[in-house]
């Protein structure tokens, strides 16, 4: 009896011993910002947690604190035979592509950028399409016909994000005016808010009422400003540009809001991006109230990664370019119970009928 016990609690050793084995492991190397960024790297770090819950996989996580250190990381997940190493952002490709190359029998994703490396699968996205999408809300909904946007760092990817934005816009309302102005040109300009709610105060002088940011964490520079103003008042326009419209004139806003903005005054709005910013604009606490943040362009990173977990767990990983666009549930736009009062279901209705003429290639969205 005690030997057939012995073993039983061996066999069922060696089988735990075995599933730890086998069990399969993701890395993942963060950009600037870190995984809780509440954007770009946040909606990664949900693609790779729901593929664990729908998998029981292990997922590591790499928060680098200064990108120098990334390829150590990236290596470290190699070294330790990762079934797969994801570089989460373009800054990570230098990394990614040199220790995939170190290791051909093992697999890497990478986001938002092309690698050179054969056991790569680089995942891009159609941002245009997405932003195309939320500039024509923006257009819709602007009360002065004045829209801006900030770009993080001044790099081709984000000018997809800018050029998107404004042919939306402009499709929507061909006299409306967009203006641009980007953080930095190097890569501090994903962290610097102050700088760009500098550029949101800008903005708003010069009449825009809606502002979209592409610019990673330097957005709450943006949610900031806009949470400390709340609103543009007539006052305040700038020669040539006048209120042409009240969108939200019957939209119940809160005590704050009503006596910062007394007087002929309409409200100013931000546009989130990569993940769905929109609660970031109930600045009340009251999603009843006057919400802030319009909508947000999805950009699904989470999507992304979690498509090609599935597919290394299921021994499908193919390496090159995957690009995901309007047509795969790459990009999009948000609607929710904090911008429900804000959009109307005839501006819905508009916009999937330009999403749809999007997707079937009826319309062609500029990218830079």
């Amino acid at each position: 009896m005690k030997k057939m016990l012995t073993i039983s609690l061996i066999a069922a050793t060696v089988s735990s011993m075995a599933l730890a084995q086998t069990q399969m492991r993701v890395g993942m190397a963060y950009d600037a910002g870190g995984k809780f960024d509440k954007s770009f790297n946040e909606s990664a770090y949900n693609g790779a947690t729901r593929a664990a819950k729908a998998f029981g996989l292990q997922v590591k996580d790499f928060e680098p604190s200064d990108p120098s250190q990334v390829v150590q990381g990236v290596r470290a997940f190699a070294t330790d035979g990762f079934d797969l190493t994801i570089g989460v952002g373009f800054n990570n490709n230098a990394s990614i592509t040199q220790v995939a190359k170190e290791n051909p029998d093992l697999s890497f994703g990478l986001i938002d950028d092309v690698s050179t490396a054969p056991n790569v699968a680089s995942l891009t996205f159609k941002e245009e399409e997405g932003s195309y999408l939320v500039g024509y809300l923006a257009a819709l909904n602007t009360s002065t016909n004045v829209v801006g946007f900030i770009g993080g760092m001044d790099i081709p990817l984000i000018h997809k994000f800018e050029a998107g934005y404004t042919a939306g816009a402009k499709a929507a309302k061909p006299g409306i005016k967009v203006v641009a102005q980007y953080v930095g040109t190097t890569p501090d300009a994903w962290n610097n808010p102050g700088k760009a709610k500098e550029i949101a105060s800008g903005m708003r002088s010069k009449g825009a009422d809606i502002i979209f940011a592409a610019a990673g964490a330097s957005g709450k520079g943006l949610q900031d400003y806009i949470k400390q103003v709340q609103c543009i008042k007539s006052n305040q326009l700038p020669a040539g540009v006048k209120f042409v419209s009240d969108n939200f004139a019957k939209v119940t806003k809160s005590a704050a809001y009503k006596a910062a903005c007394a007087g002929t005054t309409r409200p100013m709005f931000f546009i989130g991006v990569d993940s769905n910013q929109n609660y970031l604009g109930d600045f009340d606490s009251n999603p009843a109230t006057l919400n802030h943040g319009l909508t947000s362009m999805l950009k699904r990173v989470d999507n992304a990664v979690y498509a090609l977990i599935s597919d290394v767990k299921a021994n499908k990983f193919k390496g090159g370019q995957r690009v995901f666009a309007l047509k795969e549930n790459g990009v999009g736009y948000a609607m929710d119970q904090y911008n429900k009062a804000l959009i109307t279901s005839a501006q819905v209705a508009k916009v999937e009928s330009v999403k749809a003429q999007i997707i079937a290639g009826k319309i062609t969205v500029p990218n830079k």
